[in-house]
């Protein structure tokens, strides 16, 4: 049983497929011929071209030789797992069709105490979810100093971590009016509050939606500005001396629910090596399992009438939403809503099933960005770049909050001799041991950089373009295309305000809001 997927997420090697997509295209589906060139194939060294080589090669054959094979390993894959996670857990995964679903399945079966956790939808779930903003991505500082080493910090397992030993909303949520807190000092829930940042905050902590370039971004700002917040967050940025006036909110009762789960499965995971499947099993599924809460379920209905004059006389007697209609033969299919059915009940409920609650998710996220906080406007850490999980500093961090076994303790990734942060999720480092690292968001990874790109990116209006084929899907067709897509590599002030010094990109100021979230600075 323990190793049942090691053998399984090799098979496809044992298969030896290769990719030959770059050859086909929509002229040439009956080709027959000799084999195309080396350079159109991937996946594939020149040893294992050179064993293939034929004068009768038939691209048709190929293709559903190769779809054939993809199925058979994936249904032994599929197998394989299945009978892993029945083995582990006494669960039956085709019952759950993501493996966020997966993760949710098992909790409620064996670690869910019953009447405690509220389903969430309607008018409350709108609400709370205004301040469901995720982790927090940042560049401070664009680039290290020569002779200075930029250590790379990650948090072990962070949202596990947080759901570990944190306070969980439960219960009935209780709809409140004014200052709650002058009533009950130690108020838990979700509260919308005019909110005032301090002006000396190099990392603001606090997250919120504003306009930015004609798009709404997720932004760090100073300044002031209305929104819902969850109470945790709002205590800890009290800390920073931000203020806030409550309106009004949700309270909720409050219980660390999550504890049992995650030690079981991380002591799973730490029983075996990073290399091993299981490892990474048990890692899916403590990383999968918060997102679920927060999902929108209000999916639209569905109904197929047999004719437009029943679908006309039944739009008149309801009052429905319709998303659209889609012509099937003598028939429409039509998606809606009906926005009156949804109400908040509880997972245990027999009313109306919402098994989602987005306070839940709320609360990890913030938590999360609490525990990430503790890194930001510290006098004693020098931050260059923040992710939702990870820090690039080139100070010394205390010993006390390094552990790679310890949930929420960092654990050092990379020291670097070079680094360069351009942008969130866009950054390039050399490490000592001279391996060049990057992530450039949108681009595939196979796209050549180099360290001097980005190094001539840090120049004001300086852009790289890149060229790289893109899978599309037209589901109605039935197709996928293949297209070349021109990417454009360059710093973007969507998060920060960049500042600049002879002409080069030199740091970033947070922006500055007003009550209307229209930035002044």
């Amino acid at each position: 049983m323990l190793n049942l997927l090691s053998f399984t997420l090799n098979l496809r090697d044992n298969f030896q497929n290769y990719n030959f997509y770059n050859f086909v295209n929509e002229n040439n589906l009956d080709y027959n011929g000799v084999i195309p060139d080396f350079t159109l194939f991937e996946g594939i060294s020149h040893d294992e071209y050179d064993g293939i080589t034929s004068y009768d090669w038939n691209l048709r054959n190929e293709a559903i030789r190769y779809c054939e094979k993809d199925c058979v390993s994936l249904f032994q894959i599929i197998i394989k797992f299945s009978e892993l996670i029945f083995q582990l857990f006494n669960i039956n995964i085709h019952k759950y069709p993501t493996l966020s679903s997966l993760a949710f399945g098992i909790f409620r079966t064996h670690f869910l105490e019953e009447n405690i956790i509220p389903q969430l939808s309607g008018e409350i779930a709108k609400d709370i979810r205004q301040g469901y903003t995720g982790g927090a991505v940042d560049m401070y500082i664009p680039k290290n100093p020569d002779n200075t080493l930029i250590y790379c910090y990650d948090v072990n397992s962070l949202y596990p971590s947080q759901m570990l030993n944190e306070s969980m909303p439960i219960g009935k949520p209780v709809l409140f009016y004014g200052d709650i807190r002058k009533v009950e000092a130690n108020a838990f829930g979700f509260f919308y509050c005019n909110i005032i940042a301090p002006d000396n905050l190099i990392h603001p902590i606090l997250q919120t939606h504003v306009k930015i370039n004609n798009t709404y971004r997720t932004i760090a700002p100073l300044g002031q500005w209305s929104d819902m917040i969850f109470s945790a967050e709002m205590d800890n940025a009290m800390k920073l001396g931000y203020k806030f006036e409550i309106l009004w909110g949700y309270k909720f009762e409050h219980k660390i629910i999550f504890k049992d789960y995650v030690e079981n499965l991380y002591q799973f995971r730490l029983n075996y090596p990073k290399s091993n499947p299981l490892n990474l099993t048990a890692k899916l599924l403590l990383n999968s399992l918060y997102g679920r809460f927060g999902m929108d379920d209000s999916f639209p209905d569905i109904t197929i009438f047999d004719s437009k004059n029943l679908f006309n006389t039944w739009f008149s007697e309801n009052n429905e939403n319709v998303f659209g209609t889609i012509e099937l033969g003598d028939k429409l299919l039509v998606q809606h809503r009906n926005e009156n059915k949804f109400e908040h009940t509880m997972l245990y409920s027999n009313l109306e099933t919402h098994n989602v609650s987005i306070g839940i998710a709320a609360a990890i996220t913030a938590y999360a960005r609490i525990h990430m906080s503790q890194f930001k406007n510290n006098p004693l850490i020098n931050l260059y770049y923040s992710d939702t999980d990870s820090i690039y500093t080139d100070s010394d961090i205390e010993s006390s909050l390094i552990d790679n076994k310890v949930l929420g303790k960092l654990k050092l990734e990379n020291i670097c001799n070079k680094a360069i942060f351009l942008t969130p999720k866009v950054y390039c480092l050399l490490t000592e041991t001279g391996e060049f690292i990057h992530k450039v968001k949108g681009l595939s990874h196979e796209i050549e950089l180099t360290f001097e790109d980005f190094e001539k990116l840090l120049i004001k209006d300086f852009f790289i373009e890149k060229s790289q084929t893109k899978w599309f899907r037209n589901l109605s067709e039935g197709k996928i295309n293949l297209l070349n897509q021109l990417y454009s590599i360059k710093v973007n002030d969507n998060k920060r305000k960049l500042i600049y010094k002879n002409n080069k990109l030199f740091g970033t100021n947070p922006y500055k809001i007003n009550k209307d979230k229209i930035i002044v600075n």
